[in-house]
């Protein structure tokens, strides 16, 4: 990285500040993984910086996972203190959503840059749809699945979760508010699901190696270390303020907003990967 222009790497570090900031704010604020923005933030540092490569999109998923670590347990605890964190939930979730984001690590680690590309758009894109077209009536029960129905779900949380980079909030927000959970619970909630599926998808991508030749400097295994850090010195001031803000606020306007934006780089991520 030091090998480029200094000025162009200030300007990359200055947006991922930036970036890292809002991510914070995301990730108290509505529930959502600050991965989600994260990933395509990285993905264009990165290439800027002439990293691009087949595994690029790998590393990028997995040093988002691990600022989710950070991020997660610090929205977690704010949540915590305002008493809004369904510990029931998050401890019968936790077995499933462990197992499918360690299922996610070995997935990505088969998969090439454009197909991850194609299946973070897509994911990403129907997030979106979601976040600005969902209803506050909208409901597929009135508790959330037990059982085998609730094994299954959860891996497939934790699975998708991992493919694409992101905290629990993207699809545990939406599954617990259709299933009848307070919105502000949702979002408190998530943050353990953001936290039980960063902290084995990390450790498992700190074993998956990218070739040296093709990796940025301070890369261990498929997590980029400055990155990594760049963008937790924000969130840790960010993440706080955004639960703060989430129960004191009614996130429906927001909610549409961020809708907006997260298709637009659904839309960018998928043209990329297809040529266009």
């Amino acid at each position: 990285m030091f090998e480029h222009d200094p000025m162009l790497i200030a300007q990359m570090i200055a947006l991922l500040l930036v970036v890292g900031a809002f991510a914070g704010v995301l990730a108290g604020l509505l529930g959502v993984g600050g991965g989600i923005v994260l990933v395509p933030a990285f993905y264009y540092v990165f290439v800027t910086l002439g990293y691009e490569s087949k595994q690029l999109m790998q590393l990028c998923v997995a040093t988002s996972l691990a600022t989710i670590v950070v991020t997660s347990a610090r929205s977690l605890a704010s949540h915590h203190k305002k008493g809004a964190v369904e510990w029931p939930v998050l401890r019968g979730w936790s077995p499933g959503i462990v197992v499918g984001a360690s299922l996610g690590v070995f997935v990505v680690s088969q998969l090439n840059t454009i197909t991850l590309q194609i299946i973070f758009g897509g994911l990403a894109f129907l997030v979106g749809l979601y976040m600005a077209l969902g209803k506050a009536h909208w409901r597929l029960g009135d508790t959330l699945p037990k059982g085998a129905a609730r094994a299954a779900v959860a891996s497939l949380i934790g699975g998708l979760s991992v493919l694409i980079g992101v905290g629990g909030g993207s699809f545990g927000v939406p599954l617990m508010t259709l299933h009848g959970t307070p919105i502000h619970r949702a979002v408190a909630t998530a943050a353990g699901f953001g936290l039980l599926i960063a902290v084995p998808s990390v450790i498992g991508f700190l074993m998956v190696p990218v070739p040296v030749d093709i990796r940025p400097p301070f890369t261990v295994g498929s997590v980029n270390l400055a990155a990594f850090t760049v963008i937790v010195c924000m969130t840790l001031v960010t993440a706080p303020l955004g639960a703060r803000l989430a129960h004191k606020l009614d996130p429906a306007m927001l909610r549409r907003v961020f809708a907006v934006f997260l298709l637009l780089v659904a839309v960018n991520m998928l043209r990329e990967a297809l040529g266009w």
